[in-house]
């Protein structure tokens, strides 16, 4: 069973990516489903076909998705919702204002994840292809299994009991509506129903995110920047796919400028991305609609590699907590004490080895705070970040 999170920025062509991938699988004899995650849509146009919150078949090994999220919310978070909206109706607020503070931001999205893990389950599909939202809502989407669990494990008992222990006395003297034991069940079966997902998703065996990035410097920064989040969180990329490349044919003098910046680019990529695989797209002289030309793309971009693998197995950082410090932790084998140089400017740490360079865009936890020292342990480097300079 494998799942691949396909990702990347607004128009970068994901879209199309994660459509030509499960073609591919799907030629290839799996069992394959596509789904979309992005509230905006795009996946129906790409195969210009129509698709609805049920999956629906393309081909006899190809079947397709795009998960109607609101309607999802509405069957899990109603409850809720009405106690909400009592709330603020209460306080004096109303009308469309009330209605959106009632959904927290990300929570239509984390139903996608939901039907992902059902999908999983039902053991019915070889390969589930998901095309993600643009990469900000992506991280928000698949860091709130993690935020979720905490608040259940920590604050959600606490908020129960403090209801219960409230409720009588502020009855007495205010009109304030204070949430009952329906209301708290409601959350529970939300969170229950979030269940299993981020063992699938942080599992490698299982799942892999694949970025998708135009050669344009924005859309690498931004690109870079997910990498690390998502290892952050503990998800596997195994792939960086640089689409809408210049080809080599395109000869007219007023792309040779363009493909100098493209090379530039490339090298960065090439730098950022060093422990994953790094695929190229053509950029193509027609759109690439229809499922004729979506295999087409989903050849060149794997060739004879069968696009379930795990494209590459290197999981580049982790982070540890250490008292009070924050332990980066690079993994460089075989690297000797004097080939080992890490260098900070900014939100940026850049790691040499040899005559290899890495550079890693730090998380905002990790550019407040200063390095205090580098350590290479048994083919790790380990950089503690502390709060004190």
């Amino acid at each position: 069973m494998r799942v691949l999170l396909v990702t990347g920025k607004g128009g970068v062509g994901k879209t199309t990516v994660s459509a030509a991938t499960a073609v591919r699988a799907a030629d290839l004899g799996y069992r394959t489903l596509v789904m979309s995650t992005d509230p905006a849509h795009s996946l129906a146009d790409a195969f210009q076909l129509e698709f609805g919150d049920a999956p629906t078949q393309v081909t006899p090994q190809l079947s397709a998705q795009q998960i109607n999220s609101q309607q999802r919310l509405e069957e899990s978070w109603g409850e809720v919702r009405d106690a909400l909206t009592d709330l603020f109706d209460w306080s004096g607020l109303k009308g469309i204002e009330a209605e959106e503070l009632t959904v927290f931001p990300g929570m239509e999205e984390i139903f996608s994840l939901v039907s992902v893990r059902d999908h999983v389950r039902s053991g019915e599909y070889d390969v589930i292809v998901v095309d993600c939202a643009p990469t900000a809502e992506t991280l928000r989407l698949l860091s709130l299994p993690e935020v979720l669990s905490w608040y259940m494990e920590k604050m959600f008992p606490i908020g129960r009991r403090v209801a219960k222990v409230v409720r009588p006395m502020l009855s007495k003297v205010t009109s304030m509506p204070v949430a009952d034991d329906k209301v708290f069940e409601a959350v529970a079966r939300f969170y229950e129903r979030l269940d299993g997902i981020r063992e699938i998703l942080v599992d490698p065996e299982v799942t892999s995110a694949r970025l998708v990035m135009n050669p344009e410097k924005m859309v690498i920064a931004e690109a870079r920047r997910t990498y690390t989040y998502l290892g952050l969180f503990g998800y596997a990329v195994d792939a960086a796919i640089v689409n809408r490349v210049l080809p080599e044919t395109v000869t007219d003098p007023y792309f040779a400028r363009w493909r100098e910046i493209q090379k530039e680019h490339m090298a960065s990529v090439e730098e950022g991305f060093a422990d994953v695989a790094i695929r190229e797209l053509r950029l193509f002289g027609e759109e690439m609609v229809g499922i004729d030309r979506l295999r087409t793309v989903g050849q060149e971009l794997f060739a004879d590699e069968d696009p379930a693998a795990r494209l590459s197995e290197g999981r580049p950082f982790r982070i540890e907590d250490v008292n009070d410090d924050v332990v980066f932790i690079v993994t460089v084998p075989f690297a000797e004490r004097g080939d080992v140089d890490v260098m900070r400017h900014g939100n940026e740490l850049v790691v040499t080895v040899g005559p290899y360079r890495r550079s890693i865009i730090l998380p905002d936890s990790l550019a407040r705070r200063h390095v205090r020292r580098a350590q290479l342990v048994e083919g790790e480097l380990r950089i503690t970040f502390s709060l004190a300079p």
